[in-house]
């Protein structure tokens, strides 16, 4: 029974309003948890193994999926949810950003039958998503086979090396990007972390973002069957389709919420440090601390406004298959 502000929902499935204000409460909940011990965890360096463990009990690694009854949320509120962790951990913000867009690899390069396939297994498994799929080369460029694909039957074997920004030891699925040596395809594909002839490289020195779990993959004529690629990356923008272009926006615009969450956090922690009288001089004591305060919060929300808007746009690009149903 379709369902309209006026009409009650008797589908027994909680309303988008609803599931969007669970999420939001699940993920300020999460933020909490992580800001408490934020700073020692930096320092640690450590691979985020435990921090995305809670991301997985919290169930915000299925919050993107595309909303269906019962699960999956719109990109506004995936969006809001990687501010929010993005403002308490912005390593945590950068791995949940970039593993949302990994989970719409099928969305942006398989056919729609496949892409909801892919997308209720990544749920029911809860599945960590990780990977460098590059953007299609500039005016026609070549690319750089630093993955090469070789046809073995039933599918192909991969090898090569490829930095991935986030997750790498923590993940269950490595999405890249191959060139096929036989034909000179680029195909997109996906490979668990724990399949034979591949070796993690975690990044221990890496400058900033320690807890994201930087490093390298390395493929040794990995086994790659059928069902683990995911679609043809174009070689070239101009031959990009519509719903694949926006791959490369999309990672984009995930990490531009990173970026505001990690400003709000900041401007939080100030505020609050400033009232807790740790502060030498109060911002309403101190002209030049009031302004330069007024100034990065008007910066913030103006940022806040423009990358909003853009969210919005998100889902208007997205194939029809893909969108939630209409109620």
């Amino acid at each position: 029974m379709p369902t309209t502000p006026n009409t009650p929902n008797t589908t027994g499935q909680p309303s988008d309003a609803a599931r969007r204000r669970a999420l939001l409460r699940t993920a300020r909940d999460v933020a909490e948890d992580l800001a408490a011990d934020s700073v020692t965890r930096e320092q640690a360096g450590r691979p985020p193994v435990d921090e995305t463990a809670r991301l997985r009990e919290a169930g915000l690694l299925a919050a993107l999926t595309p909303p269906r009854p019962g699960r999956g949320a719109d990109w506004r509120t995936g969006c809001a949810v990687i501010r929010e962790i993005g403002a308490a951990d912005s390593s945590l913000g950068e791995v949940l950003a970039r593993h949302y867009v990994h989970t719409w690899g099928g969305r942006f390069y398989a056919a729609g039958h496949r892409a909801t396939a892919l997308e209720e297994e990544s749920a029911r498994e809860q599945w960590l998503w990780a990977g460098a799929v590059r953007a299609p080369a500039p005016g026609g460029e070549a690319d750089r086979p630093d993955l090469t694909l070789r046809p073995r039957s039933p599918g192909y074997v991969l090898s090569g090396r490829r930095p991935v920004d986030t997750a790498v030891a923590a993940a269950d699925q490595i999405a890249v990007d191959a060139v096929c040596a036989v034909t000179g395809d680029v195909l997109v594909v996906r490979i668990p972390p724990g399949a034979r002839g591949v070796t993690l490289e975690p990044a221990h020195d890496r400058l900033g973002q320690r807890v994201a779990g930087a490093g390298a993959v390395v493929f040794d004529r990995v086994a790659v069957p059928p069902g683990q690629v995911l679609g043809r990356r174009p070689h070239d923008e101009e031959s990009t389709p519509p719903f694949t272009a926006l791959a490369e926006p999309a990672l984009r615009l995930t990490l531009c919420h990173v970026g505001l969450g990690i400003a709000e956090g900041a401007l939080t922690e100030a505020r609050d440090l400033s009232r807790g009288g740790r502060a030498h001089r109060l911002p309403g004591e101190d002209p030049d601390l009031f302004l330069a305060y007024g100034e990065l919060a008007s910066a913030a929300q103006t940022a806040t406004a423009v990358v909003d808007r853009a969210t919005e746009r998100i889902p208007r690009g997205s194939p029809p298959w893909s969108r939630p149903p209409r109620r």
